[in-house]
C-alpha cells in the first residue's frame, strides 16, 4: 500500500505545553483531554505528557486515514500500547501474523449465521436472569448497577459465547478478578511510560486479578485441550485451532485469547450498560418513548429475538448510548514509516491517539454533542454522518469483530428489564467518568425496580 502523504504544505501542530496542563490532568485527566479536543476543534494537535508527546487525531477525516487508509502503517505497538499488549499477550489484541492468525480463527465465530443461531440461547439466558430481580423488585430492595449489569453480562456471555465451559465456581473467580485488572490499570494505563520497577497504584492488585484469572484460564484451558467439544463457540473454537495446528500454538496463545474475548465481551458491554439508567433518569421523554415502543411490541411477553426488527427506537437507543460511552474510548497507534496527517508531518516511531469519546463529543462534528439524543440515529438522520463521526468499535482491519453480539445482547438486556420493571435511579451526583482500560463511572449508584405491572 502506498503512503497517503496529503498534498499541499505541512505545518508544525500545535502543542499543548505541560505547565498549562499539567494541573487540569492532575485534577480530573479526562475533562482536560476534553477540553484540549474542543479546543483543537478537529486540528491535529500534540500533547505534551512529559516523558511522551503523542499527536491527538480526533477529526473524522483524520481518524478515517489512521485507522482505514494507512492501517498498514499506524499500527499497535509502542509505549502506550504496552499495558495493553502485557495484559492481553500475543492474540486478537496484537499486531501482525499473532492478530491475522487469531482473527482467522476467531471471525467464524462471528459470523452473522452463528450470531442469528445464538440469539436464541442468548434471550433465553438474559431473561431467566433478568428474572431474578422479582424478589428485590417486590421488596423494594435498591440494586447496585454496576454489579448487577455485569451479572446479567457475564452469566450471558459464559453460556453462550463461550458454551457454557466456565463453571460457575470459575466464573466466581473470574468475574471479581476480572474487575480488579480493569480498575487497577488506570494508572499504567495513564502513564505508560513509567517503569515497571517505579511502584505505580493499583499494581499489586492488579497483578494479582492477572495471576487470578491466568490461574482459572489456563486449568480450563488443561480440561479441555484435547477434547473441545463442538459448537460454535469462543472456547471450541480456539482448542480446535490448537488440536489442529499442533505445536505451533501453544497454551499461552489460547490463554491470550481467551482473556482479550472474556475482557472485550464482559467489562466493556457492562460498563457501556452501567451508563444507560442514569441517562435515561436525566432524559424522561426519551424513557417514556422508549417504555411505550417495548409495551407495544413485547408487551408482558420475555423479549424474544423475532421483536428485534420492530424496536427501532431501542436500537436508536443503544446506538446514542455508544456514542457518549463508547466501548473503548482510545486506541494508541504508532507510525512505522513517514506520513502526513491533516497536514502535520508525522514520523515512523511517532504516536497517534485515535478517540471515539473525543471524537463523539466534538461541536463541529455532533451537533450539542452532550445532549441524548436518540433521534441523530433515525435511518434518515444516521445517513448523514461521515464514516467515522462514529467508531464506537474502533474501524479499518481491527474494528471490534464482536460488535453485532453486542448491539444484539445490550439491545435484549435493555428490553428485557424495561418490559418487567419501572427503573428508579438514585444518584448522589451525577456521574462523571474516570479515566482506565474502559470509562467506569466515578461514584456508585443504585437502582430500584418496581414490577411495571403496578401502574406507578
Amino acid at each position: 500500500m502506498s503512503v497517503d502523504v496529503e498534498a499541499g504544505p505541512t505545518r508544525k501542530a500545535r502543542s499543548f505545553p505541560l505547565y498549562r496542563t499539567l494541573p487540569g490532568l492532575l485534577r480530573d485527566p479526562l475533562e482536560e483531554v476534553l477540553r484540549i479536543a474542543r479546543t483543537a476543534d478537529g486540528e491535529v494537535v500534540r500533547l505534551d505528557l512529559g516523558a511522551s508527546r503523542p499527536f491527538l487525531v480526533t477529526h473524522p477525516d483524520h481518524v478515517q486515514q489512521v485507522l482505514r487508509r494507512e492501517s498498514d502503517n499506524f499500527l499497535r505497538i509502542g509505549t502506550f500500547w504496552q499495558p495493553l499488549h502485557g495484559l492481553f499477550g500475543d492474540g486478537i489484541m496484537s499486531e501482525g501474523e499473532p492478530w491475522e492468525r487469531s482473527k482467522r480463527v476467531l471471525q467464524p465465530v462471528f459470523t452473522a449465521r452463528n450470531v442469528n443461531s445464538a440469539t436464541d440461547r442468548m434471550a433465553e439466558a438474559i431473561n431467566d436472569v433478568v428474572a431474578r430481580f422479582d424478589g428485590p423488585a417486590r421488596e423494594g430492595r435498591p440494586l447496585p448497577v454496576l454489579p448487577e449489569m455485569s451479572r446479567i453480562v457475564n452469566e450471558t456471555v459464559i453460556r453462550v459465547l463461550f458454551g457454557g465451559k466456565i463453571t460457575q465456581t470459575e466464573a466466581d473467580r473470574l468475574i471479581p478478578a476480572m474487575e480488579e485488572v480493569a480498575v487497577n490499570i488506570a494508572y499504567r494505563f495513564l502513564l505508560p511510560f513509567v517503569p515497571h520497577a517505579v511502584p505505580l497504584p493499583g499494581d499489586r492488585a492488579f497483578r494479582r486479578g492477572v495471576q487470578v484469572m491466568d490461574e482459572t484460564l489456563y486449568a480450563l484451558v488443561e480440561r479441555f485441550r484435547n477434547h473441545p467439544g463442538e459448537g460454535h463457540d469462543i472456547f471450541t473454537a480456539l482448542c480446535q485451532a490448537r488440536l489442529a495446528e499442533g505445536g505451533d500454538l501453544d497454551d499461552t496463545w489460547v490463554r491470550d485469547n481467551l482473556l482479550s474475548m472474556f475482557a472485550t465481551s464482559t467489562e466493556t458491554t457492562t460498563v457501556a450498560l452501567s451508563w444507560l439508567w442514569p441517562l435515561l433518569a436525566e432524559n424522561p421523554p426519551v424513557e417514556a418513548r422508549l417504555r411505550e415502543e417495548i409495551d407495544r411490541v413485547v408487551g408482558g411477553e420475555p423479549v424474544q429475538p423475532s421483536h428485534l426488527d420492530d424496536l427501532v427506537y431501542v436500537r436508536q437507543v443503544i446506538q446514542e448510548l455508544l456514542r457518549l460511552y463508547p466501548v473503548g474510548w482510545i486506541f494508541p497507534r504508532q507510525a512505522t514509516r513517514h506520513t502526513v496527517v491533516g497536514g502535520v508531518p508525522i514520523r515512523p516511531g511517532q504516536t497517534v491517539l485515535i478517540s471515539p469519546f473525543l471524537t463523539h463529543r466534538l461541536p463541529s462534528v455532533w451537533a450539542d454533542p452532550l445532549r441524548f439524543d436518540p433521534d441523530r440515529f433515525a435511518p434518515e438522520q444516521a445517513r448523514r454522518h461521515h464514516r467515522y463521526a462514529y467508531f464506537p468499535f474502533g474501524g479499518g482491519p481491527h474494528q471490534c469483530i464482536g460488535r453485532h453480539v453486542f448491539n444484539v445482547e445490550a439491545q435484549l438486556i435493555l428490553t428485557a428489564v424495561m418490559s418487567r420493571y419501572r427503573v428508579r435511579v438514585s444518584l448522589p451526583e451525577r456521574p462523571d467518568a474516570r479515566i482506565g482500560a474502559t470509562l467506569r463511572p466515578k461514584v456508585d449508584f443504585t437502582m430500584t425496580l418496581e414490577p411495571a405491572g403496578d401502574g406507578s
